[in-house]
């Protein structure tokens, strides 16, 4: 018997193998990488990777046409009973219930790190803090992989605030980072940009200024400069979209993934007309980009309301498309709280009574079970990706080991998936000197 599974084995063609092993998922391709060193060969190959996620992303488009759910929630959390963060993804039922399809412990030594955006199962984390504003992280909770990357210092005077952008390159088969960084101070300084792409591995600086936007001379005083881009970015029609500022002038700035070019999309004409305190924020809202304003009720100043204007550009880059379509009252709502729309337009904010998602044409809220979400997302479809697992790389439990004299995570138990059918959000998302930043890999061991 044993000699006929030999002779049946050597038969089967090494491209035959690794097609069969690029449509299976990812808990079984990380217990087949363990059978033999072939098998964990073929796993790891940088051309097999990519195979198996090209192939992921087209199921994870075609169960998308199914409407057996509507979408995806990611959001982090504290778990009450070990003190640790955790990533969580629910699929949303077509009743509205929730149901749980994974969990990751989130590693101690991201706490001073936040999810600036994600795609496709890959995670990219960044920090607030002056002195860790040039690193970045890219992480992989489902094979518990990171890449540590270190950006350009740009050695501003003032302090340097940086807003990063996320997003999978389908037409060259890579991931990017945009990185643009500005004086937190707002001084009129010209912002300076960069990108990372992790085929290269390496950072590279880009012009952006009015001229290039442009393509041609910008005549008016002090209008090429572009001193503020803040996040956090919107990924959309290819593109990054975030605000951005020049003296005495605001737009939005879009960064083509692609051809890696910048461009500029006027506001809506008069969409400030009337309000006071205004807090704005893009979102895409039901497959078109929109611009989310949250401003003072005037009528209603005592109890704390605001009212969201929601507009929305009908055809991508004309201004002329600006359309406001709601306008809806609401209890005071932190800008940061709001965390985009679902598929079918309702805008998931967190307000005093939870996590709850709004419906813009009735007004209704509806009440989400998600107790304690500091960071919340909405992917229309879900999964996970063997993205990182080639390459030089250390495990979290070492990084963690190093940090700290604490046993692993492996020995814990912890920092595994949860619940059945894994997966995580492949949507493109994110927040918010010369010279090549050196990317460290770091993975499982």
């Amino acid at each position: 018997m044993s000699q006929t599974t030999t002779t049946m084995r050597e038969r089967v063609p090494d491209d035959v193998v690794e097609d069969i092993l690029a449509r299976l998922p990812m808990k079984s391709l990380t217990r087949f990488r363990c059978v033999s060193k072939s098998c964990n060969s073929i796993i790891t190959d940088p051309i097999f990777i990519t195979k198996h996620l090209k192939l992921n992303l087209n199921q994870s488009e075609s169960s998308m046409s199914t409407n057996t759910h509507n979408g995806y929630l990611l959001y982090t959390t504290m778990d009450s009973s070990s003190s640790s963060k955790e990533l969580c993804t629910v699929v949303c039922n077509n009743d509205r219930t929730l149901t749980q399809v994974s969990r990751f412990e989130i590693p101690s030594f991201f706490d001073k790190y936040m999810i600036v955006g994600f795609c496709n199962g890959l995670f990219c984390l960044a920090s607030r803090q002056k002195e860790l504003c040039h690193i970045v992280y890219l992480w992989n909770p489902s094979i518990r992989m990171f890449k540590k990357l270190v950006a350009t210092r740009f050695n501003r005077k003032d302090n340097e605030r940086a807003a990063i952008g996320f997003a999978y390159d389908s037409l060259n088969s890579d991931f990017k980072i945009l990185r643009i960084v500005c004086n937190a101070m707002f001084n009129e300084s010209q912002a300076e940009a960069e990108i990372y792409t992790l085929s290269s591995d390496s950072w590279r600086k880009v012009e952006i200024s009015m001229e290039s936007l442009r393509g041609c001379a910008v005549t008016e005083p002090k209008l090429g400069t572009i001193y503020c881009v803040w996040g956090p970015f919107t990924f959309y029609n290819g593109a990054l979209h975030a605000f951005a500022s020049t003296v005495g002038y605001s737009f939005i700035l879009s960064f083509d993934i692609s051809d890696e070019s910048f461009h500029e999309i006027m506001m809506p004409r008069n969409h400030l007309d009337g309000v006071t305190m205004n807090l704005p924020k893009l979102a895409v809202y039901k497959g078109l980009p929109a611009n989310f304003i949250f401003a003072h009720d005037l009528g209603n100043v005592r109890n704390g309301s605001v009212l969201c204007h929601v507009w929305v550009m009908e055809e991508y880059g004309v201004p002329e498309s600006w359309t406001r379509k709601f306008v809806i009252p609401m209890e005071w709502v932190r800008w940061e709280h709001f965390f985009g729309c679902t598929n079918n337009g309702e805008l998931l904010i967190n307000n005093a009574t939870g996590l709850v998602s709004i419906d813009p044409e009735s007004q209704n809220q509806n009440i989400l079970a998600i107790e304690d979400a500091n960071w919340v997302a909405f992917s229309a479809n879900s999964m996970e990706s063997l993205v990182l697992l080639d390459g030089d790389r250390e495990s979290e439990r070492e990084e963690e080991e190093k940090n700290s004299n604490v046993c692993s995570m492996d020995d814990l138990g912890g920092g595994g998936a949860l619940g059945s059918g894994g997966g995580l959000g492949s949507s493109s998302s994110g927040l918010g000197s010369s010279g090549v930043g050196n990317g460290h890999s770091r993975a499982t061991s």
